[in-house]
């Protein structure tokens, strides 16, 4: 299996997480969208040394992949390429601000460490809601939600097109690459002299496959809308969870809850 074909099935694989049936997968994808959106505008809003309040609001995407029934393993698997370079962001902040804040025992912590684990934690937990959102949600009603909350035509439709079009490129890298495999047997790899032509006939092939693919749709009534998506059932209480969850954030980012738990105790 070559590594356009391993490609091609990382996102089938997505699209049959995306058909589960959890309670998650069939929760309305608007209220799966806004849940999204307000987690990750409420973590950001944290202040760079505010580490105490972002460790309690790890406990909602851990929560939420319960629910969904999916394990939060998969979701670094699935997001290995991009994990390293979201943990790279400030890592030259232990650097450039060495002024200690706490000691732990007898090791001190700057406040450039601190801030550098503050941020390496938000970008880790918005790709935790990020994924879980695809996870449990088709492309296709994912982009109907944003429809409704009025994001533009050609941006929705942009989205879709890209996704759509991803999975034709991988599947002619692979046919081409097949193909040359075949041709030259034994070989590692494509030749240096090749890349020219393989590349150019890849851009060609994909065109044509692209523009097939969207007279298709458009053959079957697509005009940037998402009218076939309609109809699906949502289970009770979906926009009720969706409030409570989103609450439930608000309540976690202004309130002190460490000072509400040492209270009761």
């Amino acid at each position: 299996m070559n590594t356009a074909e391993k490609a091609a099935l990382e996102i089938r694989s997505m699209d049959d997480l995306a058909s589960g049936r959890s309670y998650v997968h069939r929760m309305g994808s608007l209220e799966k969208l806004a849940i999204t959106i307000a987690y990750i505008l409420t973590i950001m809003s944290f202040d760079k040394y505010d580490g105490t309040g972002l460790f309690l609001m790890l406990l909602f995407p851990v929560f939420w992949y319960q629910v969904a029934l999916i394990s939060i393993s998969t979701c670094f698997y699935k997001l290995r390429v991009v994990l390293p370079l979201v943990m790279a962001v400030g890592i030259f902040n232990p650097i450039l601000n060495r002024q200690i804040c706490l000691l732990i025992g007898n090791i001190p912590v700057s406040y450039g460490f601190l801030s550098m684990v503050t941020l390496m934690l938000k970008g880790v937990m918005s790709l935790m809601a990020s994924f879980l959102l695809v996870a449990t949600t088709p492309i296709d009603r994912l982009c109907r939600s944003l429809r409704r909350a009025h994001a533009p035509k050609l941006f929705t439709s942009l989205i879709l097109r890209t996704y759509r079009y991803i999975s034709v490129l991988l599947d002619e890298t692979s046919v081409m690459m097949n193909a040359y495999m075949l041709r030259a047997p034994g070989q590692k790899g494509i030749a240096f002299k090749a890349w020219g032509s393989f590349l150019g006939q890849l851009i060609l092939r994909s065109m044509d496959r692209s523009r097939e693919l969207y007279e298709s749709m458009e053959l079957r009534g697509f005009d940037g809308e998402f009218y076939y998506c309609k109809g699906r059932a949502v289970p009770k209480g979906s926009r009720l969870a969706a409030v409570f969850t989103i609450a439930l954030i608000l309540i976690f980012r202004f309130a002190d809850i460490p000072a509400l738990i040492s209270s009761v105790l």
